[in-house]
């Protein structure tokens, strides 16, 4: 079992995986800008959007907690010293390259852990500026001498239900025009990363793809029907290349639909509503710009 440090351990992914790799025996520390809270130990967070907290099992080693801000480099050289492996978890729209150099450095510093990166299929083909600076994160990773493994994903069932449920908020739900997704459970993803974790070093895995390709507007019936809502959707065509990338399907993975949990039983699971397709044409809030 190794000392396993995981940055990002109290987001959406980071809830999934610290369970998980306490649960295998791994010596466990989660790193937050913030210090630990009163309440529950991170390890006994369940993953958003999963319901009741998952109940860590007896034989999990107890978690660790370390506070740092990768963005400025503070107390990273502590977290990182000890650490046999780093699972790099932590993400923002600003400062993604940023954060991986510190994390890069001080882990040299410390005698070169085997650092885990968690990145987004599509990082190279779609020119969004979110993406280009996790483009950049692999690149320094890559190459900063450190034994490494870095996996793409496609995105959470948790985002595209954040799109979904903001756009619905309003009484015509905008929606970019043919934009398709694949969205993937995040404790799939996790139960992955753990599996790399505990393993040797292997450069680029497999991407993650999610079981089912959708068009955001099929997949936002599926939430007006889980949800109980009724909503009219308009189809927003957005211009420049990010757009037109999403558009040819630069953020799938076809050839790679690893997941097995599909937004539907997703939906099914979090909302608590039957969200079983609706009858063709039957849809809630279909329309012919919709289908685009």
């Amino acid at each position: 079992m190794s000392a396993i440090l995981v940055t990002g351990g109290t987001g959406t992914l980071g809830r999934a995986l610290v369970p998980s790799l306490a649960a295998a025996g791994h010596q466990v520390t989660v790193l937050s800008r913030r210090a630990q809270p009163a309440a529950a130990a991170p390890a006994d967070a369940g993953p958003a959007g999963a319901g009741p907290a998952a109940a860590t099992p007896a034989a999990a080693a107890p978690v660790s907690w370390a506070t740092g801000d990768l963005r400025s480099g503070a107390g990273i050289p502590a977290a990182v010293a000890g650490a046999e492996v780093i699972v790099h978890c932590a993400t923002s729209m600003s400062g993604e390259a940023a954060a991986a150099r510190n994390l890069t450095d001080a882990a040299r510093q410390a005698g070169g852990p085997h650092l885990v990166y968690i990145s987004i299929v599509g990082v190279d083909r779609v020119p969004f500026g979110y993406y280009r600076s996790k483009l950049a994160a692999e690149q320094l990773i890559a190459g900063s001498g450190l034994p490494w493994t870095m996996v793409r994903a496609t995105q959470f069932h948790n985002l595209i239900l954040a799109i979904c449920a903001g756009a619905a908020r309003l009484p015509v739900m905008p929606l970019p025009a043919r934009f398709r997704f694949q969205p993937i459970e995040v404790t799939e993803v996790a139960a992955r990363l753990a599996d790399l974790a505990g393993g040797e070093p292997a450069g680029r895995a497999p991407d993650l793809g999610g079981p089912e390709i959708h068009p955001l507007a099929v997949l936002a019936r599926s939430y007006l029907r889980a949800s109980g809502r009724r909503r009219m959707l308009l189809a927003v065509p957005l211009p420049g290349a990010a757009a037109a990338a999403f558009r040819r399907g630069g953020n799938l993975a076809p050839e790679h639909a690893t997941g097995r949990v599909t937004f539907e039983e997703f939906l099914a699971r979090r909302l608590g509503r039957n969200s079983d397709p609706a009858p063709a044409g039957k849809q809630a809030g279909s329309t012919p710009e919709a289908q685009r």
